[in-house]
């Protein structure tokens, strides 16, 4: 992790330590979000798209491993999307994460106490099931990146030099000035104004952030008495 930091002339920050994760696990990418129960969560860093688009739909449907490891405190492990149990527990996510490339997705909270900031996601292409060793150590990256997470400020995290990393600091400001926006052309709370950026996302099926972007520039309105998942473009 170190020598990934140097090499991006910065100090160690999560995406180092999602990095050296998928250099030691049998796992094709990794993503870590940022997770709270009073406001809304933000993808951190992914390493590849396909990481990219897994943190995003998790957080667009509210519904995923990663969702559930945060809500329950727990790790997520599933070896293989294409379970039943799974598919019926995950109707819209697992159809979109097996579209998206991933097979195999394992979900693990980052805690310190009573302290809970986000989870970190691992995904293979193909059914894979860790052993001990390696749930191990998965879970060892997981309390690093509790670490890291917790002594770097938001700004100061590092991200690799053009690889598909989400700009933290712009994403959340983004997301946080589109949903101050909709409280105010909705008439309602930011959850709720959050909850309906959410589901038009969701509904038109674009990026959470593209959509964001779109109502900080004024190209996208919401109607106050437009359904949830609808909405009209600005002239």
């Amino acid at each position: 992790m170190a020598e990934h930091a140097a090499r991006r002339g910065a100090r160690v920050g999560v995406v180092d330590v999602c990095t050296a994760a998928v250099a030691a696990l049998p796992v094709g990418g990794a993503g870590l979000s940022a997770m709270s129960r009073a406001a809304p969560s933000h993808p951190l860093c992914s390493t590849d798209t396909v990481s990219e688009q897994l943190e995003e739909l998790q957080l667009t449907l509210g519904e995923g491993p990663c969702v559930d490891a945060f809500l329950h405190g727990s790790a997520v492990l599933t070896p293989d999307l294409l379970t039943r149990d799974l598919q019926d527990r995950w109707m819209v996510f697992a159809e979109a994460a097996l579209e998206a490339g991933a097979r195999a997705v394992f979900a693990l909270p980052l805690q310190m106490g009573a302290i809970s900031p986000g989870v970190l996601d691992l995904y293979a292409h193909v059914p894979v099931r860790l052993n001990a060793e390696e749930l191990a150590d998965a879970l060892a990256f997981a309390d690093l990146a509790t670490l890291v997470l917790l002594d770097a400020r938001i700004d100061e995290m590092g991200a690799p030099r053009g690889g598909p990393v989400e700009d933290l600091g712009a994403y959340r400001a983004e997301i946080d000035q589109a949903s101050g926006m909709l409280t105010v052309q909705l008439g309602v709370g930011i959850e709720e104004a959050f909850v309906r950026l959410r589901a038009y996302a969701y509904a038109q099926g674009r990026r959470l952030a593209d959509v964001a972007a779109d109502v900080v520039a004024r190209r996208l309105r919401f109607p106050p008495d437009a359904e949830p998942d609808q909405a009209g473009e600005d002239d």
